[in-house]
């Protein structure tokens, strides 16, 4: 059997814009990904449906898969003959164990590749106001682990000549790493910052000095993933800090999702600063549809589709039969404006159902079976222009997500959002009812929010008009209009 690949992708530290073109295309290719517990589930999205994904996580306090484990998974995968991607947070270089791994596999004469990611401590610093270099600040920059408490092989008379430190993932050290800073001759006044989660929506920053740091942290209760930082550097943060000033930084954002496209909702508030959780994770198949019957779908009056799915799929399947667009004389409705998008983009129109008569021959094209349709979507016939189903994958991988601060919004786009999170949620073995209780929900229309009440909720924030737009304005303003 021919040999696999192995690629060790940086994954970045957590942003997910901020991982290499590179890492996602291999990303995409995978047969394989072994990932770790610190880079940013959503990067898994863009593996193929049928790619494998097992999670390698360790914590401070705990040992997860050991590392000769791992080791041996990549060599046994690779000889299977997979393409497999060795995904980590930040770059796989930089306290990556990037050289053991691929020690193991130049001893089995297994082909690999490095993909560098955006390391942890140059980013997070950016993200909190801080450049680690600086033509009249600092001039030079080290990184450093501090995880070993006392670290006696770290050259401390030489780190305190450096202008810029940052030890990564040593909040539990941070009395020790600033006792032996001091006690090398770094002035105590000298400004420190410890940064966790740095370059989330959640990313929480620490400022303060040698003298006091550690007790500024221990009252924020801040801990490990961390990056602390010493140096003059860190008092250009007054000036230069632009991520936690977005007008959602710091917030935590659940938006449940129906469809395979990317969500507008949680594009715009991960611009705005917000971190966003997006559940369940969706994938499609095509439905072999022949050609008479595409033919015959042409004659009604009226055709409505449900979903942006079901409109690629059904223009899908016209092109594969080679069927002109342009014989469609049919009026076309949708349910959303997304799928009024989809349309469009295909050089298409419609109209939303709402405006959508009672009076000729109706066919509803959906992306679910048969026996699962909605009865509110009309009396005609219907047919199934895509399979569109939850990633089962993803059910282990959302309490992960969850792991950390607190969502404190949920968002609901339609009905079937509500009932999809309320589903696979608890099949995820998340209490979807707790988490509802403690956050605020929001709900893009009065349908939805009706539905939300069947379980017993109701929305604190629901736009005049069914609007993506009006409801980040809402989210923003946390005023109900």
């Amino acid at each position: 059997m021919t040999k696999g690949k192995v690629y060790f992708v940086g994954a970045g530290p957590g942003d997910e814009g901020l991982i290499t073109i590179k890492g996602q295309k291999a990303i995409e290719k995978a047969d394989v990904i072994l990932y770790d517990r610190l880079l940013n589930p959503k990067l898994l999205e863009a593996a193929a449906f049928d790619c494998e994904l097992i999670y390698c996580g360790k914590t401070p306090y705990t040992t997860g898969i050991s590392q000769g484990e791992i080791n041996e998974l990549l060599v046994s995968k690779a000889l299977e003959g997979h393409r497999v991607i060795r995904l980590k947070g930040g770059d796989p270089a930089v306290f990556g164990r990037v050289g053991e791994e691929a020690e193991s596999l130049k001893d089995k004469g297994i082909p690999f590749e490095v993909i560098p990611g955006v390391t942890s401590s140059i980013a997070a610093s950016m993200y909190a106001g801080v450049p680690v270099t600086h033509r009249d600040y600092g001039r030079s920059f080290a990184m450093v682990t501090g995880h070993d408490q006392t670290k006696k092989d770290i050259d401390w008379n030489g780190l305190v000549s450096i202008d810029t430190v940052a030890f990564y993932m040593g909040v539990a050290n941070l009395p020790s790493i600033r006792e032996n800073l001091i006690n090398h001759g770094k002035p105590g006044n000298t400004p420190a910052l410890v940064i966790q989660w740095g370059t989330y929506g959640r990313q929480e920053s620490v400022e303060g000095t040698l003298d006091d740091i550690a007790e500024r942290v221990s009252g924020r209760s801040l801990g490990n993933p961390a990056i602390i930082l010493v140096g003059d550097i860190i008092s250009l943060r007054g000036k230069l800090q632009w991520f936690e000033r977005k007008p959602l930084y710091g917030q935590r954002f659940l938006v449940a999702r129906t469809g395979t496209a990317k969500s507008a909702l949680a594009e715009a508030l991960y611009e705005l600063g917000g971190e966003v959780i997006e559940f369940p994770k969706w994938n499609a198949a095509k439905v072999k549809i022949e050609e008479s019957q595409l033919l015959a779908f042409l004659s009604y009056d009226r055709i409505l589709f449900t979903s942006p799915e079901s409109v690629h799929g059904f223009l899908d399947s016209l092109t594969e039969q080679a069927i002109d667009f342009r014989r469609i004389s049919s009026k076309l409705y949708v349910l959303s404006r997304k799928s009024k998008k989809a349309l469009q983009q295909r050089g298409l129109t419609a109209e939303l159902k709402s405006g959508m008569p009672e009076a000729g021959t109706l066919l509803v094209v959906g992306d679910r079976n048969r026996d699962l349709r909605d009865p509110a979507h009309g009396d005609g016939d219907y047919i199934q222009s895509i399979a569109k189903f939850v990633d089962e994958r993803f059910l282990e991988i959302f309490p992960r997500m969850l792991d950390g601060k607190a969502v404190g919004t949920v968002l609901f786009s339609n009905r079937h959002s509500v009932d999809m999170l309320m589903q696979y949620g608890n099949k995820a073995d998340v209490d979807v009812e707790a988490l509802l209780k403690q956050a605020s929900i929001g709900v893009i229309g009065v349908s939805t929010g009706n539905r939300l009440q069947d379980y017993g909720f109701t929305s604190d924030m629901m736009p005049k008009e069914p609007s993506v737009k009006q409801l980040v304005d809402l989210i923003v303003n946390r005023n109900v209009f």
